[in-house]
């Protein structure tokens, strides 16, 4: 039966090659990563001027660190001299400036030239033409987003109205305060796996039944097979029984204070494209960033985010954290069982997605789309 065949109500997916391909990677780490805003840091991880961290985006290693300003500002991880990676740590901090390893030129914390062997004797050379190249960068959600286009979308258009729509209201995510929170939690996950089959996999809930029992317990309607993300403005409402959002059902820290009471006692998803997933409840946030390394590789860091105090007064998280964890292992695993099929030609002209995954098909719309462009 060929995808023009299809009864009503099913609907095709992107052809196995999609997740396999090479080529079709590298196209996607051309127009997508590389060309549109890319959560990269937690900004609070950037506490004082020199601090650093090292992102890989796209084909781009990406420094990204505080100024001495108090800015945070974002470069291209390459020396103009000679080409070599200037910082090779995924973290860490510099006094007052970046010194490549090979020829030992320096560049201040925002970027220009400050030193090389030799430069006085080369008055030519343009300290600032011969900086660091300058990457977009942004603040949000308490998270840096950076942008290597040299003319970046629209951030309100592409990323803020991602989170306002799939909430209802452009209010409704700023109750939560995630830039005020703090991490309580982080866990890094190294799924063989192609990101596209994360993304998917994130916006369903047609195997939440089957998979998330712990999730299903906590979220009834989810064992039905629709997503919170199906329905805008909607919000999965907790388990009569549940006290807190917690792999037990018990109860879990304390409650955000901006959070309404439209909003308490529910879960809500976002997808923020093309690899930011934001889980909120009324007690703490999970934010997942990917970050794809290969057709068949993705990296995913995934924070639990809590009030600073509770933080900081040492509050038990582990109920809070142990619950979507087990989600994040279930999926992962899953996401995993399907790679090698991406392969078979039983699946090289894709899958097909059921009525209540049908709004993943404009996932693979845009994929297209982007990758047409």
């Amino acid at each position: 039966m060929t995808a023009t065949e299809l009864p009503p109500s099913l609907i095709s997916t992107l052809p196995g090659s999609s997740y396999t391909d090479p080529q079709v990677f590298a196209r996607e780490q051309e127009k997508i990563f590389e060309s549109l805003w890319f959560c990269a840091v937690r900004a609070a991880e950037l506490d004082a001027p020199g601090r650093f961290q090292t992102v890989q985006v796209g084909r781009e290693s990406v420094l990204v660190t505080r100024s001495r300003d108090h800015t945070i500002k974002a470069f291209l991880n390459v020396c103009r001299h000679r080409g070599a990676r200037l910082c090779t740590e995924e973290a860490g901090a510099v006094k007052r400036a970046f010194q490549c390893p090979y020829h030992a030129w320096t560049y201040g914390l925002d970027g220009r030239l400050v030193a090389a062997p030799n430069l006085t004797s080369m008055p030519d050379v343009d300290r600032t033409t011969f900086g660091l190249v300058p990457v977009h960068v942004r603040e949000w959600l308490g998270y840096v987003w950076v942008c290597l286009a040299e003319k970046p979308p629209s951030f309100e258009g592409e990323v803020v109205a991602a989170a306002t729509q799939r909430l209802g209201t452009p209010e409704a995510i700023g109750h939560y305060q995630l830039d005020q929170l703090a991490l309580g939690r982080r866990v890094r996950y190294d799924v063989k796996a192609n990101w596209k089959l994360i993304v998917e996999n994130f916006m369903e809930c047609y195997h939440c039944a089957t998979i998330h029992p712990e999730l299903t317990e906590m979220l009834p309607e989810f064992a039905g097979g629709y997503a919170a993300q199906y329905y805008v403005g909607h919000g999965a409402e907790f388990a009569e029984e549940a006290q807190g959002f917690t792999v037990d059902g018990s109860p879990g820290v304390t409650r955000i204070p901006g959070v309404s009471a439209e909003q308490d006692r529910r879960y809500y998803a976002i997808t923020v494209k093309p690899q930011v997933f934001v889980n909120l409840v009324p007690d703490h946030a999970i934010v997942h960033r990917m970050f794809p390394l290969a057709a068949d590789r993705t990296v995913v860091e995934c924070d639990w985010l809590f009030l600073k105090d509770v933080v900081d007064n040492g509050a038990d998280l582990d109920r809070s954290v142990e619950l979507f964890h087990r989600v994040n292992v279930q999926d992962f695993d899953a996401c995993e069982r399907c790679q090698p099929a991406m392969d078979s030609r039983a699946y090289a002209r894709g899958g097909v997605l059921v009525p209540s995954e049908h709004h993943i098909g404009d996932f693979h719309t845009w994929v297209a789309d982007r990758l047409r462009s």
